[in-house]
């Protein structure tokens, strides 16, 4: 367990806790993704609750001992990072991400083009896109771009 600023970051309890992510996830991605219908929405809730969220560790930021967001990583690839809505912009996904950066030194993570919010998020933090996809994961039409750190200058 892990304690910076007002968060407090510990390891997921596990799917039991699961329904308490998914409300998170819910609350940012209605926040910030306006691209996607309800139905797509809905779609990424399902993939989400059954297939996602066990494929990840997930660490997840507690202020006062309620849950308002979580990161999950997977083989050096932030996977997802979600802040309750109404916790944005308080630094907890700040703090996640210097938590998951320093567990995976190199870290990537992929981000919906279309969220100006979370691209800025991550380049404020010091990521460059590395390439670009079309499509997300599942081939639908949402233009994925595949960020990382910086590339180190060559030395002389």
């Amino acid at each position: 367990m892990t304690t910076t600023q007002d968060f407090v970051l510990r390891p997921c309890h596990g799917p039991a806790e699961w329904p308490v992510l998914l409300q998170i996830w819910r609350s940012a991605v209605e926040a910030t993704h306006d691209f996607l219908t309800a139905g797509d929405i809905d779609f990424y809730e399902r993939r989400l609750a059954e297939e996602y969220l066990k494929m990840v560790d997930l660490t997840v930021a507690d202020s006062d001992g309620v849950p308002v967001g979580f990161s999950g990583v997977a083989g050096g690839n932030l996977e997802m990072l979600f802040i309750d809505h109404q916790h944005r912009g308080r630094g907890a996904g700040s703090v996640l991400l210097a938590d998951a950066r320093a567990k995976n030194p190199g870290l990537l993570v992929d981000v919906n083009e279309q969220n100006p919010q979370a691209v800025g998020f991550y380049q404020r933090h010091g990521f460059v896109t590395l390439s670009r996809s079309e499509t997300d994961g599942d081939g639908r039409p949402f233009p994925i771009l595949h960020l990382g750190p910086a590339p180190s200058a060559p030395l002389d």
